[in-house]
């Protein structure tokens, strides 16, 4: 057995980063950016963003809802949602209200998050609503919550046995076509604690993918800003070694048994966006330039990694051209 992780200094400030994203999603979502009726239950600040993290959020929960949907659709349901670090994210409740269904949907996060997120559903019908069914019941304590097909945990993901122990009381199936949703996550856990949590994962499930969304090329001078930047608010970002490259992000899961993995910077993802949307949501709000976004989105990446077949032949198209961002 694996002795309990202490809390860390750094613990603090990582979970205070869950705010910091939940207060962007939910101004971009005020302005127009994306639909979502559920983050304003979790988010009460009004405050405006710049428009290049307004975009910057965009393309990251589309990037996200896009390899989802690729998985749904190759699953037809039959399958595993487990978002790591959660935080405030709304993916389950915005899912209940399309024609996707999962057997099981799994959140998890540090237990001081969990507590809020489980108190915010259990004051809001229309949250506990989307969680149970006629036949089915909610059991809630301070920190979990447990409902027929959705489960919200507390954990340190650094304990192993630990993280076991929530999994089996969320009955997740080992063997059912899963995937795992880490936003900014992976970073923040020590490198050695990051390669064991990625091999556990590889080792108990049969078919697995992994969507990652994370820092990258971060060895330049405008990744040691985003670096100082956080170091400034006591944000140690412990595995950053990984995210060098798209080759160290993709080399972090080959490393530790996962069968296949592929990356895509920022750039390239929001280029693959249709560009219908791409239009209407750079008409809600003007840049003073294209360069700082530009900047940004290559310093952020999505890593898709996979366990099994599912997921081998997965592809983004990407549009070559650059006018989204004025750069002639």
């Amino acid at each position: 057995m694996e002795p309990p992780c202490s809390f860390h200094p750094c613990d603090e400030a990582v979970i205070a980063t869950n705010d910091d994203a939940s207060d962007c999603k939910r101004c971009a979502v005020r302005l127009g950016y994306w639909k979502d009726e559920y983050i304003g239950y979790f988010v009460r600040n009004q405050d405006r963003k710049a428009p290049e993290i307004n975009r910057g959020y965009f393309a990251r929960v589309k990037g996200v809802e896009m390899c989802v949907e690729k998985f749904l659709k190759k699953t037809n349901g039959d399958c595993q949602i487990i978002n790591l670090g959660c935080g405030f994210d709304t993916l389950y409740f915005r899912l209940r209200d399309t024609s996707h269904q999962v057997k099981n949907f799994i959140e998890l996060d540090f237990p001081t998050v969990t507590a809020r997120k489980c108190y915010t559903i259990k004051r809001n019908k229309a949250l506990l609503a989307k969680i149970h069914d006629e036949d089915g019941e909610v059991r809630l304590s301070p920190t979990d919550l447990h409902g027929p097909s959705y489960h919200l945990m507390g954990v340190d993901l650094r304990n192993l046995d630990e993280l076991d122990n929530k999994l089996q009381q969320a009955e997740v199936n080992y063997s059912l076509p899963t995937i795992f949703l880490a936003e900014c996550v992976l970073v923040y856990i020590e490198m050695q604690n990051c390669k064991n949590l990625l091999k556990w994962i590889s080792n108990k499930f049969t078919n697995a993918v992994f969507v990652n969304y994370e820092q990258v090329n971060m060895n330049d001078r405008f990744g040691e800003v985003m670096l100082n930047n956080l170091r400034s608010r006591g944000c140690s970002l412990a595995s950053v070694e990984a995210c060098v490259s798209l080759d160290t992000q993709v080399s972090r899961f080959l490393e530790c048994g996962w069968t296949g993995s592929r990356a895509w910077d920022m750039v390239q993802i929001y280029q693959s966006l249709p560009e219908v949307e791409r239009q209407r949501i750079e008409r809600i709000e003007m840049l003073d330039e294209g360069e700082l976004l530009l900047q940004l989105f290559q310093h952020y990446c999505l890593v898709v990694a996979w366990i099994g077949e599912l997921f081998q032949d997965i592809e983004i198209t990407v549009e070559k051209r650059m006018s989204w961002l004025n750069i002639e």
